[in-house]
C-alpha cells in the first residue's frame, strides 16, 4: 500500500488517497476494515463496482478480500456532502455504490484511474477532478464540522461537556447535531479518533506496542477492552495487524 495526503486546499474535505495491490498469485484473505470516523471511496481496477462506506465504530468483516488492486480515498463529513451531496449520516455503518452517489462521473473516474500510467498520476488526477467536482456550500454545519476536527485532535477536549462549552454551544445542540450531520454520536466519534490515533502510532516501523496508551486511554485494561470492543483483537494483534504493510513504490 501506498499513501498520500490531500493538498492542503483539499484538506477538510479529503483525508487523503491511498493506492492498494496485492502481490501476484497471493490466495485471497479474510477481510478486515478497521473502526473509521470518515466515509472511504474503493475503487477496484479489477472489475467490482466502485463503493463508499461510511463511518464506523467496529470492524466489519469478509469471507476473502474483494479488491485486489484500486485505490480508496478519505472523506470528511464536509468532503463527502461536498463531493457527493449526500450526508455522511445515509451511509454511516453501511456501503453504498459510488456511481448511486456520482452517477456517470465515478465510471469515469475509475477508468481515468485504470489508464493512469503511475500511482504518481493517479494521485494528481485525483487531486484534479475532486477539486473541479467539490461544492463547497453543500458542507454541513460550520460549529458541528469545527467540533468533528477537535475530536480528531491528540489534544482535544476531554470531555463532551468541555467540548460545547468550547464552542459557546449545549451539549444537547452537539449531540444533535452529530447525529443529524455525521450519523454517530460525539461520544462514538471521540471512541473513534482515539482507535485511529492508536493505529497511525502503530504503523511506524519504529512503533512499540506500549506507546498506544498515550493516545487517550486510561490505562492498558482501558485500551485492551476498547481495542477487544473496536476490533475484536488484542492490543498485540492489532499491533501486528497494522505493521504488516508492504510499501509500493511505482
Amino acid at each position: 500500500m501506498i499513501t498520500h495526503l490531500s493538498p492542503p486546499h483539499l484538506r477538510p474535505y479529503v483525508l487523503g488517497w491511498a493506492g492498494f495491490r496485492t502481490r501476484v498469485g497471493e490466495p485471497a484473505h479474510p477481510s478486515r476494515m478497521l473502526p473509521l470516523n470518515a466515509a472511504t471511496l474503493i475503487i477496484d481496477f479489477t472489475g467490482m463496482s466502485p463503493i463508499v462506506t461510511g463511518p464506523r465504530a467496529t470492524a466489519t468483516f469478509s469471507a476473502h478480500t474483494p479488491w485486489r488492486h484500486g485505490m480508496a480515498v478519505g472523506l470528511t463529513p464536509a468532503g463527502m456532502s461536498a463531493l457527493t451531496g449526500t450526508p455522511i449520516r445515509e451511509v454511516a455503518g453501511t456501503t453504498a455504490h459510488l456511481e448511486d452517489l456520482l452517477g456517470t462521473r465515478a465510471e469515469e473516474l475509475t477508468d481515468r484511474l485504470i489508464a493512469s500510467a503511475s500511482w504518481t498520476d493517479r494521485f494528481s488526477l485525483l487531486d484534479e477532478r475532486l477539486t473541479s467536482w467539490l461544492r463547497p456550500d453543500a458542507g454541513p454545519n460550520d460549529v458541528i464540522m469545527h467540533a468533528w476536527w477537535r475530536l480528531q485532535e491528540p489534544a482535544g477536549p476531554p470531555t463532551i461537556g468541555a467540548l460545547a462549552d468550547e464552542l459557546g454551544v449545549s451539549r444537547r445542540y452537539v449531540e444533535l447535531g452529530f447525529r443529524r450531520v455525521v450519523g454517530l454520536s460525539p461520544k462514538t466519534v471521540a471512541r473513534i479518533a482515539r482507535f485511529q490515533r492508536t493505529v497511525d502510532t502503530w504503523r511506524r516501523h519504529s512503533a512499540t506496542l506500549g506507546e498506544a496508551v498515550a493516545c487517550g486511554y486510561a490505562d492498558q485494561p482501558h485500551l485492551t477492552r476498547e481495542i477487544r470492543a473496536m476490533a475484536q483483537m488484542t492490543p498485540k494483534q492489532l499491533f501486528a495487524f497494522v505493521q504488516d504493510t508492504d510499501r509500493l513504490t511505482g
